[in-house]
């Protein structure tokens, strides 16, 4: 059995013994943890009420036309477009209330909230909680404020189909391409008198030419709705389901989504059913056979320098899950989608 280095253990010692919680010696870890401590303390995550990371929270920021903002975080608190179980409208205020992410993106080496101007402007005023096609005037208007502001927008739904009228206005002046994590296509057509439901919404922005489907991938699909997305193939949309992702592996699949949506300006969406159900069974319309949270991550990582203009994470539907985990999953990934803004900001700064 090899003893400890004494010299080692001196200087060990002499380093640390004596130092507190908020001595952080490495420069960039440092940086980070000046933005946490004041003195030896830190804030309580579990105090105060919840807003995504604890981010400034700014209600009235659509009467301040989104001044002095980088990035707004937006609840849409709607689901009255789901095809199955209700209770996405639950999900922003469950992904809020998850306390402990961030403030340091380690793989990406990013703490956005230290570099951009970040702050829960709250939630979508919708005048109806009954009228789909009201809820989605009501999304196109306030995202299209935010827009004109140039304020890059990062959604918690609510249902999928909030996507279709988020691209709206960011798409409004030129097609986006996206990088779309689900279980399920959602390019099927109007159902019952209505376009506006989650199983449908990358169809509708295409065909309202906000969406670019040679520039959009979807990874992860699976399930027995594979007859519905015909128009995901003929409109040129690559497609990765998620046995196709097992066989090919994370690299390769981040490869093809970087080649597919090149440099161009890119929306994220993640659909928290893209998860397996033994991971996030937190979701109105879950699939087995899933990717891993793990697996999430990595592709999302793997997308680091992209143009990012916005992004979503929807579908959170927590009172199916009395664990939580699917609200940590949903957090987790909304995080690491701003930090992904944070580097594409950084990327337009400079150029």
């Amino acid at each position: 059995m090899r003893n400890v280095n004494d010299d080692k253990l001196k200087a060990l010692r002499e380093k640390y013994e004596a130092a507190r919680g908020a001595d952080i010696y490495d420069p960039e870890f440092a940086k980070v943890a000046a933005g946490q401590f004041q003195g030896d303390r830190r804030k309580w995550p579990f105090a105060d009420p919840a807003t995504f990371m604890g981010a400034t929270f700014r209600p009235q920021a659509l009467e301040e036309n989104f001044a002095d903002l980088d990035v707004a975080v937006v609840g849409v608190p709607m689901d009255l477009g789901v095809t199955n179980r209700a209770g996405a409208r639950l999900g922003p205020r469950a992904v809020r209330s998850v306390e402990r992410i961030g403030p340091f993106e380690h793989v990406l080496r990013r703490a956005p909230l230290q570099t951009l101007r970040v702050a829960d402007v709250g939630d979508v005023p919708f005048r109806s909680r009954y009228s789909l096609e009201s809820c989605h005037e009501d999304i196109v208007d306030y995202y299209t404020r935010i827009v004109d502001a140039g304020v890059i927008p990062l959604s918690v739904g609510g249902d999928h189909s909030i996507s279709m009228s988020i691209l709206k206005a960011v798409g409004r002046d030129r097609p986006v391409g996206m990088v779309h994590i689900d279980a399920h296509a959602d390019t099927s057509g109007p159902y019952e008198g209505s376009k506006f439901h989650h199983g449908g919404p990358f169809r509708q922005a295409v065909l309202d030419g906000v969406l670019d489907p040679e520039r959009v991938v979807q990874i992860g699909i699976r399930g027995g709705a594979e007859y519905l997305w015909e128009f995901s193939f003929d409109s040129g949309m690559t497609v990765i389901h998620a046995e196709e992702f097992a066989a090919m592996g994370p690299e390769a699949a981040i490869a093809k989504a970087r080649a597919v949506v090149g440099d161009g300006p890119t929306y994220v969406s993640f659909d928290v059913d893209s998860l397996d159900p033994a991971f996030a069974p937190g979701t109105g319309t879950p699939e087995v056979g899933g990717l891993t949270p793990r697996e999430a991550l990595q592709i999302l990582r793997g997308l680091r320098g992209i143009d990012v203009v916005g992004g979503d994470v929807v579908e959170v539907a927590p009172q199916y899950d009395a664990t939580s985990n699917t609200a940590q999953a949903g957090a987790q990934v909304l995080f690491t989608i701003l930090s992904l803004i944070d580097i594409a900001h950084e990327r337009r700064k400079r150029a």
